[in-house]
């Protein structure tokens, strides 16, 4: 029996690692009183007796957390930004890597990756340590998004009977071009500069599209959009989360809400010999949050990866 501790379990991310937890005879909750939730010293005595803690915190409260732990027993896995490219956290993207699967095994601070840069990553990081990628290419990525990615307040607002009607059509964000999941999608990709990003909010609940465009003549000599999928599918294979699928799609267009409540990753490339386009599909709050965070729980207690995931 392991117990584990959500410190910030009101938010949208808490409440689905619960769900998802919920009912597993191996796993003992425990809870903190909510008059107390944002007791240093009651949380500290909860991070330090569970095996295990999520941190859904905003990213000041997750540093403030860390502080808090005082043996090396307890494991964290933070759902925030605030760890994603801080020394000695493991980065959660088990699929990316052998490298990365064992990291996340034994590693006692594992960072939960961003959901944008989930996608972005997914189908940047192989090519790159492929070599048919150039650290300078000049990627472009745009990312569709449904409003539960926001949170309650996004929620509230995207439900609300008065809502704004411009809500019905979709919404571009981040137009300083300084998303918070940049400097990740960067550094562990090992790209000489950030991509030109642009998230977008769709009037849908949770499911996201992410894609990436790309010059060939700019990549690696030979390359194609068939040799891209070809590629990334000896990448993934035997993978159960992350998948590709046949060239050009399964069908003639993208719906962004097709992997919704499940914790599945799955590429399609797209293109010609010219140009490649490569979207990953999945649900913003499994693997591009709740569910990569219990996935990650699973490997570092040596529990079955796929539990409660399926």
């Amino acid at each position: 029996m392991f117990k584990v501790f959500i410190d910030g379990r009101e938010g949208t991310t808490g409440l689905e690692i619960e769900q998802r937890l919920a009912g597993r005879s191996e796993l003992e909750l425990l809870t903190i009183d909510p008059d107390k939730r944002k007791d240093p010293t009651e949380r500290k005595k909860l991070i330090n007796e569970a095996d295990l803690v999520f941190l859904c915190l905003p990213d000041a409260a997750a540093k403030e957390a860390v502080t808090l732990l005082d043996n090396e027993h307890t494991k964290i896995i933070d759902a925030s930004t605030a760890h994603r490219t801080a020394p000695g956290w493991a980065y959660g993207f088990p699929e990316l890597s052998p490298a990365h699967r064992k990291a996340v095994a034994e590693s006692q601070l594992v960072a939960n990756p961003g959901c944008h840069a989930s996608g972005f990553i997914s189908s940047v990081y192989p090519l790159r340590a492929m070599g048919l990628l150039p650290a300078d290419y000049p990627l472009a990525c745009y990312s569709l998004t449904g409003y539960s990615g926001g949170g309650k307040k996004l929620i509230a607002e995207y439900e609300a009977e008065d809502r704004d009607p411009r809500h019905g059509s979709c919404r571009i964000y981040g137009l300083s071009l300084q998303h918070k999941h940049l400097p990740e999608m960067k550094q562990i990709c090992n790209l000489s500069a950030a991509p030109v990003f642009s998230p977008i909010i769709g009037d849908y609940y949770r499911g996201m599209a992410t894609t990436i465009m790309l010059e060939n003549r700019l990549m690696a000599e030979g390359v194609t959009a068939q040799t891209i999928q070809a590629k990334l599918s000896d990448w993934y294979q035997g993978q159960t989360f992350v998948q590709v699928g046949p060239f050009g799609g399964d069908e003639p267009m993208i719906y962004a809400d097709t992997l919704a409540g499940t914790n599945t990753l799955r590429l399609l490339v797209c293109g010609n010999e010219e140009q490649t386009t490569v979207t990953a599909l999945f649900d913003n709050l499994g693997k591009g949050a709740s569910g990569a965070a219990v996935q990650n729980m699973n490997i570092m207690l040596g529990l079955e990866e796929t539990a409660g995931l399926l």
